[in-house]
């Protein structure tokens, strides 16, 4: 799928305005209206029909998904371990790698970061160690972790005079290409080297946005840095979709900053929304997925029904 036109005035995304003008609730409160067969979801367009995943008679190789926002706090972490599981629900095998010094994807599946002695720095700048020498299971069958502490940071600045900087990520992960359907990239909250790096390396990206109007800002930013990585490192790279967090359906606000991101962006935004739950909260405690933790739960249908838009995808 090749990435989209945000209208047919312009190509370049950061053109797109995505502003929110003031608006006053209607009469009637400012529901969103349904069709009468009740098909149509929180993006305000009739649902797309998803078929259940064809089971798989071999893994690989991986399809590369980064998890990119450069704005804090909008579901990037949660959203890495949720997808990844509902993708191993569906038989295909997955490796999450945290790629951000906080630790935040390790943490969220229990593991204690500061105790690891090596990490995916050590595979980054030590040639003598594979990747597969660092991967570690998790909880979840079928789904495999390549954990990050805060040794990470240093990468950052080590990599700056190293040759071919940029494809540093793109070179450790391949060994590990053949033995996964899908690898998932879990981004700092910026636009620095190791993000590039995940650009890079990736085939897709997904942009976890909150629903909320200071999240919206920062997408044309996002989107020109993506455009800068398709031209000069990786012209595969495309934008997998646009994944609507913290959605509140009872607020105005969540519902304008969405319909204002489905008028933008079109059919890159995600049929699946992610509503807001103390769910998500309670998973990060525990260090397991929504779909272990609360298996019938809205948020663990929402990320089973998100993998399904993604395999098909």
């Amino acid at each position: 799928m090749s990435t989209p036109q945000p209208s047919a005035e312009g190509r370049s995304r950061g053109a797109v305005d995505l502003s929110i003008a003031p608006h006053k609730p209607s009469a009637s409160g400012g529901e969103a209206e349904l069709s009468p067969d009740g098909n149509v979801g929180p993006t305000g367009r009739p649902r797309r029909h998803i078929p259940e995943p064809p089971l798989l008679d071999r893994h690989g190789p991986a399809s590369v998904l980064a998890m990119c926002n450069q704005k804090g706090g909008v579901g990037k972490t949660t959203s890495t371990i949720n997808l990844g599981a509902a993708l191993a629900e569906y038989g295909r095998r997955v490796l999450l790698v945290d790629f951000d010094p906080q630790g935040a994807l390790s943490v969220g599946l229990g593991v204690q970061p500061h105790q690891l002695d090596q990490t995916i720095y050590n595979v980054i700048m030590e040639r003598a160690v594979d990747v597969r020498d660092v991967v570690m299971s998790t909880t979840v069958e079928g789904m495999d972790l390549l954990p990050s502490n805060i040794d990470l940071s240093a990468a950052e600045v080590q990599l700056v005079a190293e040759v071919g900087r940029e494809q540093t990520l793109q070179r450790v992960l391949f060994p590990a290409m053949k033995e996964y359907d899908f690898i998932l990239v879990d981004c700092q909250p910026s636009l620095g080297l190791l993000t590039v790096n995940a650009l890079a390396a990736a085939d897709g990206v997904i942009i976890p946005l909150e629903c909320e109007f200071f999240s919206l800002r920062g997408v044309a930013l996002l989107i020109d840095t993506i455009e800068k990585v398709q031209e000069r490192l990786n012209p595969k790279l495309e934008i997998s979709g646009i994944l609507a967090t913290m959605f509140d359906p009872r607020t105005l606000h969540s519902r304008e900053v969405m319909a204002r991101v489905v008028e933008a962006f079109g059919d890159v935004v995600f049929d699946s929304v992610i509503n807001r739950t103390v769910r998500f909260p309670e998973t990060t405690v525990a260090g397991e997925p929504i779909t272990r933790w609360a298996p019938r739960s809205a948020g663990a249908q929402a990320y089973r029904s998100l993998a399904r838009e993604v395999i098909a995808r």
